[in-house]
């Protein structure tokens, strides 16, 4: 574990995700959980040196099944944007399978079958305060990277989980975003209202202005290439080739350009249709 500031905490050893901890005197204000119950159970263990008082709470930053197929093995109350909660309304109760590949890290760990999910218990729309100490942590809704995407905001000590609004080394999850809300996003985090903060991305630990500023370029990139393909006639050779040049964007090692390739090409295919091709459908996770 990397200790960010005093009593806030991140894990990066799980696929995919990067986990947080708030330790507080009343508990543990827990920030996403691992893909797999194994290695939620395993990571809740470890939490159970920190100190801190004993209850417990885990907030889910959107409803991506990196960061919630481990929740219930967590054990505790899950709290997520009403969104997300919303999103669990319409899935079955229990993980089978994996359909489409989606370029996921989680895709790859075996035997996620019949894993049951742990829908939200508390929800909230626009924020929510978790007085669990002498400062609050806010738990605030800025959409984009998903219609349920929220960031813990812990003022007085300038740190702020953004979940999936900065990604570090990779490319975004585009299929479910709000690229026009995404921008405002990051528009807010370079903003200075969060000068001389620290930023976690859910997706790489820490990351700097540069980072922000990169996935803004990107993003605006993206979106100014797909409204140039949606007033064309719909071809699947267009994304193909706006999936080639976009990946040069990333300095990845060979070895993930595979699956970097089907993240992009998934995200844009599903963006496409839902924002271009279907547009009176609501953006989903």
């Amino acid at each position: 574990m990397q200790e960010v500031e005093k009593n806030i905490l991140i894990e990066d050893q799980y696929p995919g995700v990067t986990l947080g901890v708030i330790v507080t005197q009343r508990g543990l204000i827990q920030i996403d959980a691992p893909p797999s119950p194994e290695d939620a159970r395993s990571w809740r263990a470890a939490l159970m040196n920190l100190g801190g008082g004993m209850e417990r709470v885990l907030i889910n930053l959107d409803a991506h099944p990196d960061r919630t197929l481990g929740a219930r093995a967590m054990d505790c109350i899950v709290i997520a944007h009403e969104k997300t909660a919303n999103t669990f309304r319409t899935r079955p109760g229990t993980f089978k399978a994996q359909g489409e590949e989606t370029g996921a890290d989680w895709e790859s760990i075996a035997g996620l079958g019949s894993v049951r999910w742990a829908p939200p218990e508390n929800s909230f729309s626009d924020s929510m305060t978790l007085h669990w100490s002498e400062t609050p942590v806010y738990l605030e809704h800025h959409p984009g990277p998903s219609n349920g995407s929220i960031w813990v905001h812990l003022p007085k000590e300038k740190v702020v989980f953004v979940g999936d609004a900065v990604l570090k080394n990779q490319p975004p999850f585009l299929a479910g975003s709000n690229i026009k809300a995404w921008l405002d996003s990051l528009n807010l985090l370079l903003g200075p209202s969060f000068k001389g903060y620290t930023f976690i991305s859910s997706r790489g630990g820490i990351v700097t202005t540069n980072t922000i500023k990169s996935q803004f370029d990107f993003l605006k990139h993206v979106n100014e290439k797909l409204d140039k393909i949606a007033a064309k006639k719909p071809n699947p050779a267009a994304i193909e080739k706006l999936v080639a040049s976009l990946l040069t964007w990333f300095k990845s090692p060979a070895a993930r350009q595979k699956q970097f390739a089907q993240r992009l090409r998934y995200g844009l295919l599903h963006y496409n249709t839902r924002h271009h091709h279907a547009s009176t459908q609501p953006y989903e996770d």
